[in-house]
């Protein structure tokens, strides 16, 4: 099973001198986004043994989502993938998410790496001043009530994705049997919120059902941070885990048309088996909804053996389209500036 085994098993990623084998002209080009990648505290190669500044470098990205998994601690694995092996017990989710997000926010700053807090530091990223971006996947931090969200944004976070693979109130996930019929009214507060505060709301994992319910609140763009569109098959809870987790192409349209960006992430099962075959499956989704609705998303160190290993690969993307004459523009959106956008979109939303 491709799909995030790192997360439990604490398999081994690359190491972070193999990250820095670019050659110099592919780390002075285009700045880059990635809108989606772990890095852990726990395993064989963890946060404490590596230097994310240097690995972001290696790959001249500026703008990466540091993706803080919420529900971590009560995730289990079955043959079909990863699966809910307990429940957050009281405030048990809040704990997880302030202790993690504590360590987080240590570490970067012991890399001397910026994080992304409004609109003028994501304009410093575009010019090529590195910034992370705060990021949960899965709030069911959020099950101890809406104001968690304030102290969420307090503390600096600007990315939320709404359900991961722990059963949460704010609506169903791809991967087990729906319950909600989609977005609960909790969950419409919860985007809504999110709006109000200036947070960017991740739809990925979320069901389509449940995507048309954030699509009819937001009022603004979000994104589908990783994973992609599926090809001649209908992506349903029963399928094997990646499969599951792919779009249908009206849901990957229904987000482009309110002007929100899909990243695609690196498994070899689906996206190929090089870094030149992702890249052409990035520019084939851009073609499908648009130059300005697609990005990086690469759940980098949450797949076993990704296509896409490290920043530095990101850059080989950019290298790969500048020799099928993609075009400068379309390159620069869909390297970094399809994800600035949404989020200085989702920053002007704030209000008070």
């Amino acid at each position: 099973m491709d799909r995030r085994q790192f997360l439990v098993s604490g398999a081994s990623s690359l190491a972070a001198p193999a990250l820095l084998a670019a050659p110099a002209s592919a780390r002075t080009r285009t700045f880059v986004a990635d809108m989606h990648f772990h890095l852990l505290f726990f395993g064989p190669n963890p946060a404490a043994s590596r230097s994310l500044a240097r690995e972001m470098a290696a790959g001249n990205v500026t703008l990466g989502a540091w993706s803080l998994v919420g529900d971590i601690p009560w995730l289990g694995r079955s043959r079909r993938g990863f699966v809910q092996k307990g429940t957050p017990d009281g405030r048990g989710a809040v704990a997880w998410f302030q202790a993690e997000l504590d360590r987080v926010k240590r570490y970067l700053a012991g890399q001397n790496l910026k994080i992304v807090r409004t609109a003028a530091d994501v304009d410093l990223a575009l010019g090529g001043d590195p910034h992370v971006v705060l990021s949960v996947e899965g709030a069911s931090f959020l099950d101890d009530g809406l104001g968690q969200l304030q102290v969420a944004y307090d503390a600096g976070v600007r990315h939320i994705q709404l359900v991961h693979y722990v059963r949460n109130t704010i609506g169903d996930f791809q991967t087990e049997r729906p319950e909600h019929g989609g977005l609960t009214e909790f969950g419409r507060s919860v985007v809504r919120e999110c709006n109000r505060l200036g947070i960017l709301v991740d739809l990925a994992h979320c069901t389509g059902e449940a995507v048309t319910g954030a699509l009819a609140v937001s009022k603004v763009p979000m994104v589908w941070s990783h994973s992609s569109v599926a090809r001649g098959r209908t992506p349903h809870w029963s399928m094997p885990g990646w499969q599951a987790r792919q779009l249908t192409p009206a849901t990957a349209r229904a987000i482009a048309r309110g002007g929100g960006v899909v990243g695609l992430w690196a498994v070899r099962s689906d996206v190929g088996q090089s870094v030149g075959a992702y890249a052409d499956r990035l520019a084939e989704i851009a073609d499908l909804l648009g130059e300005d609705n697609a990005a990086f998303g690469t759940d980098m160190n949450g797949i076993v053996n990704p296509v896409i290993a490290s920043f530095a690969d990101l850059q080989r993307v950019v290298d790969h389209w500048d020799r099928r004459n993609l075009g400068e523009r379309r390159i620069r959106k869909l390297a970094i500036e399809n994800y600035a956008r949404v989020l200085k979109q989702a920053f002007a939303a704030r209000q008070g």
